[in-house]
């Protein structure tokens, strides 16, 4: 019984780093959800990782891709915080939007933590054909 209590302990412990995130992940991205609602692409770029930085060169190039390539993060009518995961060790944040016409979408947002805090790295839009909204 001692193993398994052991086992138990251990993997709860394990979690713990995750978990401890959640909130300043899940504040960073909803941070840069709400200067996208208020088209401050400047703001919105500061949650942005010095990778995605160094991709768009500008807060403007970025703003215009979100508009452009993910109108559901740009003006989401309801966003519900899933799951924090590690995966690969990376830290990936399950995200649901329902956009504006009431569909809803899936996405995964990897974090990383820089001197600036947690900032987003990537964003991953998964197939959702029912997520159960």
């Amino acid at each position: 019984m001692r193993i398994g209590l052991y086992g138990l302990l251990t993997a709860a412990f394990l979690a713990l780093p995750a978990t401890a995130q959640e909130e300043p992940i899940r504040k960073t991205i909803q941070s840069q959800l709400d200067a996208f609602q208020a088209d401050d692409f400047a703001r919105a770029f500061t949650f942005a990782s010095p990778n995605i930085k160094g991709i768009f060169g500008t807060a403007e190039n970025f703003g215009a891709m979100v508009k452009n390539g993910y109108p559901m993060v740009h003006r989401p009518a309801e966003v519900q915080m899933g799951e924090l995961r590690e995966v690969a060790g990376n830290l990936w944040q399950r995200v649901k939007i329902i956009d504006q016409a009431g569909r809803g979408h899936l996405l995964d947002y990897m974090m990383i933590e820089t001197p600036e805090g947690w900032q987003i790295n990537a964003v991953q839009l998964l197939p959702a054909p029912d997520i159960g909204v």
